[in-house]
């Protein structure tokens, strides 16, 4: 698993950890990632369901009936069905995204495989989206890199990075304010 540390922590951590470990042990992975992010796809559209996880005044045996049903109609079963209803019956589905969201964490862990959130003022061009991916993979030590990217026209310019636990701000507008508290100190 993980080298220097878990990379996931809490209630949610703890869960994905034991199903990371089952699946791994049943050569699994793949095929309960792909009933997760299904059901994940499930929760996103629509409203009703999102409810349902979201929102704990319902009791675990009303939600472990409907997230059942839900399973069944989707066809969503073995490790990742009788996963998600074990977290339902446990009163913790309001946990599940963040769940599905800290397995796949570990999963891309375990294949050498880092997420970067790149933030850029406009759209980047195809050959500047494989630069910044190339000089990330030197600081993932080699590791295949996935990149997603953020458009956000309020830094200005420039790049936002987050790697791991590594944030690098070179945005003009982190530059633009730092010039901006520099000129209050002197003045």
């Amino acid at each position: 698993m993980s080298k220097g540390g878990s990379i996931v922590s809490g209630v949610a951590g703890r869960y994905a950890t034991a199903l990371f470990e089952l699946t791994a042990e049943e050569k699994n992975i793949d095929a309960v990632t792909a009933d997760l992010d299904r059901f994940d796809a499930l929760i996103v559209e629509s409203d009703d369901l999102a409810r349902l996880v979201r929102v704990p005044v319902f009791t675990a045996e009303q939600q472990l009936a409907a997230i059942s049903a839900v399973l069944d109609k989707a066809g969503i079963g073995g490790t990742a069905g009788n996963f998600i209803r074990l977290v339902a019956s446990n009163h913790r589905l309001f946990l599940v995204r963040e769940i599905i969201k800290a397995y796949k964490a570990l999963v891309a862990e375990s294949r050498g495989i880092v997420r970067a959130e790149v933030t850029l003022a406009e759209e980047p061009s195809p050959k500047a989206l494989e630069e910044i991916k190339t000089s990330l993979q030197g600081a993932a030590k080699g590791g295949e890199v996935i990149l997603d990217v953020k458009v956000n026209p309020a830094i200005l310019g420039g790049i936002i990075v987050k790697l791991g636990s590594r944030l690098v701000d070179a945005s003009l507008r982190y530059k633009l304010n730092s010039i901006r508290l520099a000129l209050k100190e002197v003045g």
